[in-house]
């Protein structure tokens, strides 16, 4: 497999020009929770001066109506992305007063699930759908685990890349199909390697007492605030955060080997009733407590680590766009709030990011048995819970294999993947980047999560202290910016825009919101 990746980077070197990569493009989707001066959710609505979360682009809520989402446009350039991101921020801080985001990915002060308001989308078919899922979420999962934030990385190819790629394959499809099925590829070998994400990036090794509300846990003291596990990297990823843990008794079998075969399980998945969940009820007194009672209400519920996607048309379902029209882009999911980055990700991370997605689309990527998702799984699970323990052992097809010699053998494998993107470079070397966290494989006392545990040991605080400290930090740093009258005004009339699209949407509303979401079901239905 090793040999087919050098074959396939030697001949990209020959036969895809260099500025075909660099036509490659990224975005960003960094989530954040909005709190109160002492640390706690706000208890506020989204601010108006934000706009619209049902119909803004780039400023909108997740779960939580505190929880605020900062999405921006997909650019070629790694400064543009930041940039915009920093931008959002700023904008955002402006219109804050006595609020302010929190740092770190796991939330703190917790007061249970009353404590946590639910994302409100005015009173649209569409904005009352988006409220009833997540009131669904909270039901079937619990609310604390939805404001739990991350940040995801949007990866597209340029249309030039594939076709130059479609010939070096020397591959028959047509290009619609094999965009498809090489980024189904890419998709496969992300889930195989991609535990080496929360160890490299994994800065949530510790959590706050209150998250999990008196539930019985094997997490260490730390202190008396704080829970936490010696060598854990990522407890958002791991059986804490929000997974499908219970995937295999309720029967979702997501199919990762094609497009076709993803589309056809998901929408069993959304089309099959699960008794626990008609249990709970779907419409309770009168009022929505969920959109159905099916394994899940939409796509979006099933977590996964990486998401195909494709752009959405109207009301169209992502299921139906991908059947029609394929995969545009991919969405990497297991990335951590950087809470040493004012912007929640380094540029750094931009750049290794590119190079692992690229070995994971030229690494040949064979279907994913029964038997590999379990080792899947399991080493998620491993890392993020002690992914730093010294000898730490994974496994891959069948045997044990520690955990250096298998990040070594993948940083030896993307040193051809760097050597390919660097015929672009204009700044930062991609070799430099790879060397830069290949430290972190030689010294687990270099990753964030090891530095947060660090920090909180020589300061004398627990989670909670540490993490308002990087927020105030953070605070300060945004309020230090301004924003040029051109961006301000950018920065209002989208909000503005978004608040009139959002009337207009509910003046437009001609149906019941029974009929709306039996239409719209209606479509999943169909094969």
């Amino acid at each position: 497999m090793y040999q087919q990746l050098e074959k396939r980077l030697s001949r990209s070197l020959k036969q895809i020009p260099k500025a075909v990569l660099a036509q490659s493009q990224i975005g960003l989707e960094k989530e954040s929770l909005r709190v109160a001066p002492n640390g706690s959710i706000a208890q506020t609505p989204h601010p108006a001066i934000f706009g619209s979360a049902l119909t803004h682009p780039h400023i909108t809520t997740d779960y939580s109506e505190a929880l605020l989402e900062f999405v921006t446009p997909p650019f070629q350039e790694k400064q543009q992305v930041l940039s915009f991101l920093r931008d959002c921020q700023t904008f955002v801080y402006e219109g804050l007063s006595d609020e302010f985001l929190w740092a770190s990915s796991m939330p703190c002060v917790l007061a249970g699930a009353p404590s946590i308001p639910i994302a409100e989308y005015g009173s649209s078919n569409l904005g009352k759908m988006k409220n009833v899922y997540r009131r669904g979420l909270g039901h079937r999962y619990g609310r604390v685990m939805q404001v739990i934030a991350g940040i995801h990385y949007n990866f597209s190819f340029a249309d030039d890349f594939w076709l130059h790629y479609k010939d070096l394959c020397k591959n028959s499809d047509d290009i619609s199909t094999f965009i498809s099925e090489s980024y189904f590829n890419l998709i496969r070998n992300f889930q195989r390697y991609g535990w080496l994400i929360p160890y490299l990036f994994g800065a949530s090794p510790a959590v706050c007492k209150s998250f999990l509300h008196n539930v019985e846990t094997d997490m260490e003291n730390f202190d008396e605030t704080t829970f936490y596990y010696p060598y854990a990297t990522s407890l958002r990823m791991s059986d804490i955060g929000y997974q499908n843990s219970k995937e295999d008794e309720s029967g979702i079998k997501v199919n990762y080997d094609s497009v076709t075969q993803y589309v056809e399980s998901l929408r069993h998945a959304i089309t099959t009733p699960h008794e626990p969940f008609s249990e709970m009820g779907v419409k309770v007194n009168g009022e929505y407590e969920q959109l159905n009672a099916n394994l899940l209400q939409i796509e979006n519920e099933y977590y996964s680590s990486v998401r195909p996607k494709q752009l959405l048309e109207n009301m169209e379902m992502p299921i139906n766009a991908l059947r029609s029209r394929g995969v545009r882009y991919i969405e990497l999911r297991s990335l951590d709030v950087n809470i040493f980055e004012p912007c929640g990700i380094s540029d750094k991370a931009l750049y290794f990011l590119e190079a692992f997605v690229v070995f994971c689309l030229m690494k040949d990527s064979p279907p994913i048995s029964t038997e590999e998702h379990n080792q899947i799984s399991k080493n998620i699970q491993d890392v993020a819970h002690m992914g730093r323990k010294p000898g730490l052992k994974l496994q891959r097809d069948g045997e044990s294999i520690s955990l250096n010699s298998w990040a070594k053998e993948i940083f030896d494998q993307m040193q051809g993947v760097c050597d390919l993107l660097d015929q672009n470079v204009t700044q930062m070397s991609y070799r430099d980047i790879l060397t830069h966290y290949h430290e972190r494989i030689l010294d687990s006392d270099s990753t964030p999560s090891a530095q947060i545990l660090r920090q909180m040991r020589e300061n004398h605080e627990g989670f909670f202290h540490f993490s308002l400290r990087k927020s105030e930090e953070h605070l300060a740093y945004f309020k230090s910016l301004q924003l040029s009258e051109e961006k301000t005004q950018f920065f209002r009339k989208l909000s503005k825009d978004s608040l009139e699209k959002q009337h207009q949407i509910e003046s437009n509303d001609a149906q019941d919101f029974d009929e709306f979401l039996s239409d719209y079901f209606s479509h999943a239905m169909s094969k």
